[in-house]
Order: structure tokens, then C-alpha cells, then sequence
């Protein structure tokens, strides 16, 4: 008796004898894929990847499939569209940029603020809780006196690509995005802790130098040869301690500490605790306590 025909199980018009390794269905030429012995279904093939656990590196970001630093495009983008609505609308820097605590008298004149009673006088900053401008300011680039606010973008988005890819591809996408807005973040408290408060601060500077740290850490942690890279610190730290004169070295230095700890912290751990809750749970810890540096300073400016 001659044997029925057999057809694909997901081509019924299409007669073969071949079957899938895995599940037993026939499969047709258009649905095989080819394993280390015989062929495998689309379906089982989809199956198998599923399982398959995602490499992970040292730092216990996900290995991404591909080479290209997304993050680090999209951070760029953002600041220089950021800069762009900076020269079209006169004022965005005075709404966003990184200001502690300033009375704002209509007739137009500005007061520092010492806890004292101003009739007729607005206080705007972070004092007066915006805190937004901790964040906000890190991705603008335009000075109050606009004098380099083109060579300040192209200088920080140089070094962004730089090393933006760099620690992009050792620590991951999501850690490495953390990374660089806790830097931006800690330089901006700085800035509020320790600087003047009325003074005005822009620039990706802080999370720069947040990207900065981490380059050093990893390449320490990963046993790199570290003359080079310590080459390029102390070029940083110079560059730092030079532009003191016309920048806010207090959110380079603030940028530094912050991203050298979150690294410090994703390498060093013990690998138990390198897991993606334990990691999300010590960034919450490090955003806490950087609110309350930003609360306790604010009372102090405001007598509250």
C-alpha cells in the first residue's frame, strides 16, 4: 500500500518527508533551519533562543547584540537640540538652567537670598523648588554671556563620544543612562551645596566627567594597562582645575565623585549582589540621600 503524502505544517500545499528534530512536524524547505543535527522548525528555533540566557558583562549590564551605542547618540541629540531651542528662545536658559536660590526683584534688579523677608521680591531656583534645574541644566549650553556656548557643546560632545562608547559598551544601556544622569545630577548638587547661589551653570560638563571616572575605574577593574589611561586622567583633572577660572569646577568635581562611585560600585560588588535589583535599589539609595543634601541646603538658604 502506498504510503500518504505528507505535507509542511505550516505550508499544507507544500508535499515533503523531512521532519523537525525537535517536535517531530514536517517541515518544508522554507521553514527549516539548519542544526547540529538535522533541522529545526521557525517555531522551535524561536523556542530555543528564548532559553538561551543573554550574556551579561563583568559590571552586570546585558552584552547588547550589537556594537552601536545607541544611548550615546540619543544623549547627543538631546543636548544639541537642547542648545538649538536655546538660541531660538531667549529665556530658556534663566527657566532651566542650574540656579540655587535667587530673589527676583520686577523692577529687574536680583537679591541673594539669606533667609530674610523681601516684600515685592520672588525667589526662583532650586531653593524655591525647582528642583528640576539639577537635571535640566546638564543639557544646556548657552552661558548667561553666551561668549562660548558653541565651543562648550563641541568640547563636551567630543568627549561624550568618546568615551560615551567606551562605557556604553562595558556596562550596558539602562546602567550606563543611570550612570551618566546621577553624574549630571551629583555635579549639579555640588554646584548647589558649594557654589554662590545665584550663579547660573549649564553644561554636560559634570556628566562628562562622571563618564571621565568610570572610563578610569573600568579599565582598572578590567586589569587594563593603566598608563595610558592614567595619561588621560590627569589631563581631565588638569583640564579641571584650569577652567576653574571661566566654569564650575564645582560640577566637574560633583560629576566625578558621582560617577566614579556609581562605577566603583557596579565593579566592585560582590557578584551576588550584582543583579539588577540590587543595582536599581543602591541607585535609589544614591538619588535619596543626594534629595536630602538638596533639602538640608535648601533650609539653610531659606531658614525653613
Amino acid at each position: 500500500m502506498e504510503a500518504a503524502a505528507t505535507t509542511c505544517y505550516r505550508h499544507p500545499s507544500y508535499e515533503t518527508y523531512v521532519r523537525c528534530t525537535r517536535c517531530d512536524r514536517y517541515i518544508c524547505p522554507d521553514c527549516m533551519r539548519e542544526a547540529s543535527v538535522g533541522h529545526h522548525c521557525v517555531e522551535c528555533v524561536k523556542e530555543g533562543q528564548r532559553s538561551v540566557r543573554q550574556a551579561r558583562s563583568l559590571f552586570g549590564g546585558a552584552v547588547p547584540s550589537a556594537a552601536t551605542p545607541v544611548v550615546t547618540y540619543v544623549l547627543m541629540a538631546l543636548n544639541i537640540v537642547a542648545y538649538v531651542v536655546e538660541v531660538v528662545r531667549s529665556g530658556t536658559v534663566d527657566r532651566f538652567g542650574m540656579l540655587g536660590a535667587v530673589l527676583v526683584d520686577p523692577s529687574g534688579g536680583q537679591y541673594y537670598y539669606k533667609g530674610e523677608t523681601y516684600p515685592g521680591l520672588e525667589l526662583t531656583g532650586v531653593a524655591d523648588g525647582e528642583w528640576y534645574r539639577l537635571l535640566t541644566g546638564a543639557f544646556l549650553h548657552l552661558p548667561p554671556d553666551a561668549s562660548f556656548g558653541v565651543m562648550h557643546l563641541v568640547f563636551n560632545m567630543l568627549a561624550l563620544w568618546n568615551l560615551g562608547r567606551v562605557v556604553e559598551g562595558q556596562l550596558g544601556r539602562a546602567r550606563y543612562l543611570a550612570l551618566y544622569l546621577l553624574s549630571a545630577v551629583g555635579g549639579s548638587v555640588l554646584v548647589y551645596l558649594v557654589a554662590s547661589p545665584e550663579t547660573t551653570a549649564v553644561g554636560a560638563s559634570g556628566a562628562i566627567f562622571g563618564l571621565a571616572a568610570s572610563f578610569y575605574v573600568i579599565n582598572r577593574r578590567l586589569g587594563r594597562d593603566m598608563r595610558a589611561v592614567n595619561r588621560f586622567m590627569a589631563g581631565f583633572l588638569l583640564w579641571m582645575v584650569v577652567s576653574a577660572v571661566f566654569t564650575s569646577w564645582e560640577g566637574h568635581l560633583g560629576g566625578l565623585l558621582t560617577g566614579g562611585l556609581v562605577t566603583y560600585g557596579l565593579a566592585y560588588a560582590p557578584a551576588r549582589l550584582r543583579t539588577s535589583a540590587t543595582q536599581l535599589a543602591g541607585g535609589m539609595v544614591l538619588v535619596a540621600l543626594l534629595a536630602v543634601v538638596v533639602a538640608v541646603r535648601t533650609a539653610a538658604l531659606t531658614g525653613a
